[in-house]
């Protein structure tokens, strides 16, 4: 059983993750691979809107992926999007990395061959990766306006869709911790993190919410 503690903790860290900015057309989108195809059918929608021209999506295979996706989380995004009706002349397909550090990079130097003039990106993630996503582009990517995206939904229908409370509770308390600790390691820009949040971590991590942590940090106070 999950706590109503608990659950309130959650929806406070999805509530943060969420950068609430306006939607505009963009150069390009940057769909970040993982487990989620919802990332994919946002993207693809978002294109159809007419938000962008061009689509890169980027990722390799992890251990929550290489069954399910097995030719490359970029690859199955690319195939999902086509099935939406994106003509594969839109999308490129960047097939290694592996953290969000290398979607980004990989990414820039992937436009940056394909000769693509870039201003603003248009990021799409999963909606409780948004914060740590944005920072982490604009880290590594500073020349350019970043816009953050990801599928309308609530905590309660992202839970239904994964079908793990559990999981999807340690995922985000995984993506608060590192908002918290990677500025420090120069992987991303620092984040004001309110009290009540880092609080919120605090209490899921102690909870046993841990799957997710960095190993290393695990115990971070």
């Amino acid at each position: 059983m999950i706590s109503a503690q608990a659950w309130a903790d959650a929806q406070r860290l999805w509530d943060f993750q969420q950068m609430g900015h306006e939607l505009r057309p963009c150069s390009v989108a940057i769909g970040l691979g993982s487990h989620d195809l919802g990332v994919a059918d946002t993207t693809a929608d978002l294109y159809h809107q007419g938000m962008m021209p061009l689509i890169v999506f980027t990722g390799a295979t992890s251990r929550t992926t290489r069954d399910r996706m097995p030719r490359g989380e970029a690859e199955h995004y690319r195939e999902r999007a086509m099935e939406l009706g994106v003509p594969a002349d839109a999308i490129l397909v960047e097939p290694r990395a592996r953290n969000t550090g290398e979607n980004i990079r990989f990414s820039r130097a992937l436009l940056e061959e394909y000769g693509a003039v870039v201003s603003s990106v248009l990021l799409v993630s999963k909606p409780y990766e948004e914060r740590r996503a944005y920072a982490t582009a604009r880290k590594l990517w500073s020349e350019v306006e970043w816009v953050s995206a990801s599928t309308p939904m609530t905590l309660a229908d992202y839970v239904e869709s994964i079908g793990d409370a559990r999981l999807v509770i340690d995922m985000l308390a995984g993506a608060q911790q590192r908002l918290m600790i990677y500025p420090q390691k120069g992987f991303m820009n620092e984040q004001l993190v309110p009290e009540d949040v880092a609080a919120a971590f605090e209490r899921l991590r102690d909870a046993g919410f841990t799957s997710r942590l960095v190993a290393d940090t695990a115990k971070w106070k």
